[in-house]
C-alpha cells in the first residue's frame, strides 16, 4: 500500500454537513489486501394471473402463488423461497451481509471462500445457526480459490445441483484490493489482481451458468464490481483495482448477452466507499481520508454492507426480472456530480 497521503481538493462543505460524516470507510472491495470479497420475460396473456414465479427451479415446475410461497413481511417479488444461491467471497464482510440477506427472503446459500471454514463464535458460524434455527434454511461452506481452483468450481457445483436439483442465482463478490502507484506497480502484482478479480468472476459465473444452462433452468448471476469501475478515485491510488472493476462491469454486459437467450440474467452491483472496522487502521495512517471521503457524495456519508442487502436480493428475486446487462451504481451519488 502506498505511504502517500494526497490531498483532496474539493471544497469544503458547511459545518453541518461535516457533522454527518462518518468516521470509517472503504471502496466498493475494503481497502485490506485481500478480500474473501441474471432471465427472459415471457409476454402475458389475458389468461395469465398479473403475478409469475419468473425463475422456475425445474423444467417440470407449475405455477406458484407467490403470496403462499414467501416469508411472512415480504412482498411475494422480492421471495426466494426454494431458490439455491452461491455467494462467492461470502465468509465475511460484504459477501457474508448479502449472503444473510438472501437466507432471511428464503434462499438456501452456498458460499464459496478461499479461507478454512470460520470457527465457532464467527460471524459466519452465526448467520449459519441462524438460517438453520430461525430461517428454516442453510448456509453451507466450500472452501475454494476462484482463481486457482477452476476445476474444483465445476465440481463443487456439480455436487450443489446433486444435493438440492437446481442451482438458481450467484453473487460474486470475491475479490482483492491494492493501493500502489502506476509507476511502483510489477507485473506479477498485476496479474494477480486481474485474475482474481476478473478471471476468477468469469470462471466462477461459468461454472454456475453451465449448470443451468444443462439443465434449462433460468437464473440470476450478480457481478459485485465498483464504483471504482465508473470513475476514478480521487487521492485513491488503485489503477489495477480500478481497471479490474471495469472489467467486472463490461463482463457483466457480455454474459448478459450471451446467456440471456437461455434466460439468464447477469446485472452488476457498483458499491461506492463501504464502512468496515478493518479499515480503521487505514484512517491511523491516512486521517485525512476519514474526513474527506463523505464530503464526495451526495448525502455526505459513508455506507455500511447492510445499506446493500436489498440490492442482492431485488436482483436476484423476480422483482428484477426484466432487468439485465444493468449496473447498479450504489454510491450515495459519488459518481453523479
Amino acid at each position: 500500500m502506498s505511504n502517500l497521503a494526497p490531498r483532496l481538493s474539493r471544497a469544503v462543505p458547511s459545518a453541518g454537513r461535516l457533522a454527518r460524516a462518518a468516521p470509517r470507510v472503504t471502496p466498493a472491495c475494503s481497502l485490506t489486501t485481500r478480500i474473501s470479497g441474471t432471465a427472459a420475460c415471457r409476454l402475458l396473456t389475458c389468461q395469465e394471473p398479473t403475478r409469475r414465479f419468473f425463475h422456475n427451479t425445474t423444467a417440470s415446475a407449475t405455477k406458484v402463488d407467490l403470496t403462499q410461497s414467501s416469508p411472512p413481511g415480504i412482498l411475494p417479488e422480492f421471495s426466494l423461497k426454494d431458490k439455491v444461491i452461491v455467494v462467492s467471497g461470502g465468509a465475511q464482510g460484504l459477501g457474508l451481509v448479502q449472503t444473510e440477506a438472501l437466507l432471511e427472503a428464503g434462499a438456501k446459500v452456498h458460499v464459496f471462500d478461499r479461507q478454512p471454514r470460520p470457527g465457532a463464535g464467527s460471524s459466519f458460524d452465526k448467520v449459519a445457526r441462524r438460517a438453520k434455527d430461525e430461517l428454516g434454511t442453510s448456509l453451507s461452506y466450500h472452501q475454494v480459490d476462484v482463481l486457482e481452483g477452476a476445476e474444483k468450481l465445476h465440481k463443487i457445483t456439480e455436487e450443489i445441483v446433486a444435493k438440492e436439483g437446481h442451482i438458481d442465482g450467484l453473487i460474486a463478490a470475491a475479490g482483492i484490493q491494492q493501493e500502489t502507484p502506476a509507476l511502483d506497480y510489477t507485473a506479477e502484482d498485476s496479474n494477480r489482481m486481474l485474475g482474481v478479480n476478473v478471471t476468477g468472476v468469469l470462471l466462477t459465473a461459468q461454472a454456475v451458468a453451465k449448470h443451468m444452462y444443462q439443465n434449462d433452468t433460468p437464473g440470476s448471476i450478480v457481478l459485485i464490481a465498483s464504483m471504482s469501475g465508473t470513475v476514478a478515485n480521487r487521492g485513491l491510488i488503485c489503477p489495477v483495482y480500478n481497471a479490474s472493476k471495469a472489467a467486472v462491469i463490461q463482463l457483466g454486459r457480455n454474459l448478459a448477452m450471451e446467456w440471456g437467450v437461455k434466460n439468464i440474467r447477469v446485472n452488476t452491483i457498483s458499491p461506492g466507499y463501504i464502512v468496515t472496522e478493518m479499515v480503521q487502521r487505514l484512517f491511523e495512517k491516512f486521517p485525512d481520508r476519514a474526513v474527506e471521503w463523505p464530503k464526495q457524495n451526495m448525502l455526505n456519508k459513508l455506507s455500511k454492507p447492510e445499506d446493500y442487502r436489498g440490492a442482492a436480493v431485488f436482483l436476484l428475486s423476480d422483482a428484477s426480472r426484466f432487468m439485465t446487462g444493468a449496473d447498479l451504481r450504489i454510491d450515495g451519488g459519488h459518481a453523479a456530480w
